[in-house]
């Protein structure tokens, strides 16, 4: 699973997102939205923004329910009884 973290320096919401991810055991790539052109131009007012395996899971203010399914996918979720 290839998570990476769309960012800008400065966003504080950008701040919180790698948080999340972070608690939850996911350490994502990050990817400066400004310092690439093709990401500015699909993602500049949408960060942060969370892809999982190049698809869109979470964006804008990131919750711990958008982040759900990497939990489970990280071995840190709720284990079957």
């Amino acid at each position: 699973m290839r998570v990476v973290l769309v960012t800008r320096a400065g966003c504080h919401l950008c701040d919180e997102a790698l948080g999340l991810l972070r608690e939850l055991g996911v350490e994502p790539e990050l990817a400066d939205v400004d310092a690439d052109d093709q990401l500015f131009n699909l993602y500049d007012w949408r960060v942060p923004l969370i892809l999982v395996d190049d698809a869109v899971v979470a964006e804008g203010k990131v919750t711990r329910q958008q982040l759900k399914s990497l939990e489970n996918q990280s071995g840190r979720g709720s284990k079957p009884a």
